[in-house]
């Protein structure tokens, strides 16, 4: 019987990928910018698992003494999004990234207004929060839900739930999604919002749903049919529209999900935790949040400490990112960076990990743990 847990800290970079230039990001670093910003965090576990091999790794620079357990790892495919750096992780390599707007070509979204009974305002790359302030008020007036987009391959859709319920918002995204593959686009994201009535202004509810295109045949498929079980966690199971996944557990926050892990952890016996913690990305690091991103980092930290004392020597547990999103730098995008691999405590914890040339050699690495056959991309780690 075999246990492992792949846990992704959305966006949680350690250095500039060597083609960064590429996409404007030469120079991001996310885990190094906050660390010298907020030189006080106390990140003592990270810290204990080689963080700061990690970053002299993504850096290049020499090696005085070989660290065991962390190394790095660079994206092959093109992108720096969640969805083209989770399905990387789980075994897929793509040849081209998904397709980017900045603004949705009328075919496509009249195509969805259409079938969906609708009429969007907006149709612009915005912040998430940004949208709000410009057309929350005109949404409540007009009742159209607001079409928006952003540097990743994402259409989104958002309206306050009191004026388009949840559950019809996901249907009309559910639409968009079936309008949306044809066009290459990596997903389509439900953002419900609510009204804040002490500022007047206007806020995102954790109701959020994403719809993913369906990925090809990933390790997570081949784990299920060899009858291990994988649980998600989080937005897992949206990013990989549901292909490979037994159970999901969705989250609203990063204590929920490593709530959510501790509770899964003590029942499972056999099979593969696959969670994200997606707050540092969404509420900290598109919103150029540093000491909000230094503290979400404490709390991981404490809370990993007391996990790590359930962790057995036969135990998988591999810890990473899958992309970066520097809240000291330019924007509110994401950043084009290598990631960090630990792992922590079990198996893999006394090897040389090294620098990794895809993020595909989790994958590979599952398949060995659960004795599969060897995958076709990316290189075993133990």
């Amino acid at each position: 019987m075999s246990r492992a847990l792949l846990l992704v800290l959305d966006s949680v970079g350690c250095g500039h990928a060597p083609d960064a230039s590429a996409y404007g990001d030469e120079g991001a670093n996310t885990l190094g910018h906050i660390l010298a910003t907020v030189p006080e965090i106390k990140i003592p576990v990270l810290r204990s698992l080689g963080l700061e091999a990690a970053l002299s790794m993504a850096a290049g620079l020499p090696d005085q003494k070989p660290s065991r357990g962390v190394g790095v790892m660079t994206e092959r495919s093109a992108g720096k999004d969640t969805t083209t750096g989770h399905w990387e992780l789980a075994g897929v390599v793509l040849d081209k990234p998904f397709r980017t707007f900045t603004a949705f070509p009328s075919a496509l979204v009249e195509g969805i207004e259409r079938e969906a009974g609708v009429q969007f305002i907006g149709n612009f790359a915005a912040s998430g929060t940004a949208v709000l302030d410009l057309l929350g008020l005109e949404h409540m007036r007009s009742e159209c839900p607001i079409l928006y987009t952003s540097a990743d391959s994402v259409l989104q859709i958002a309206a306050h739930e009191d004026v388009i319920p949840v559950d019809a918002l996901y249907r009309i995204c559910e639409i968009a999604r079936s309008h949306c593959d044809a066009w290459e686009i990596g997903r389509v994201i439900a953002r419900p919002f609510r009204s804040d009535p002490v500022s007047g202004g206007f806020f995102r509810t954790s109701n959020r749903h994403d719809f993913s295109l369906l990925p090809p045949r990933t390790i997570l498929n081949a784990l299920c049919e060899a009858g291990v079980p994988v649980i998600g966690v989080g937005k897992i199971s949206d990013i990989f529209a549901g292909s490979g996944v037994w159970n999901s557990y969705p989250t609203k926050s990063n204590a929920d999900g490593m709530h959510a892990i501790n509770q899964l952890w003590n029942d499972t016996s056999h099979g593969l935790i696959f969670a994200n913690l997606v707050d540092f990305d969404m509420l900290f690091g598109h919103r150029r949040d540093v000491a909000g991103y230094a503290s979400a980092l404490e709390a991981f930290d404490n809370w990993l400490g007391r996990f790590l004392s359930s962790v057995t020597p036969d135990d998988l547990v591999m810890i990473t990112a899958d992309h970066g999103n520097d809240p000291t730098w330019i924007g509110s995008d994401h950043t084009r960076e290598q990631v960090p691999l630990f792992f922590a405590k079990g198996v893999g914890s006394d090897i040389e990990i090294g620098c990794r040339d895809s993020f595909a050699d989790v994958a590979a690495t599952l398949a060995i743990y659960f004795k599969l056959d060897p995958w076709t991309v990316g290189k075993n780690c133990v």
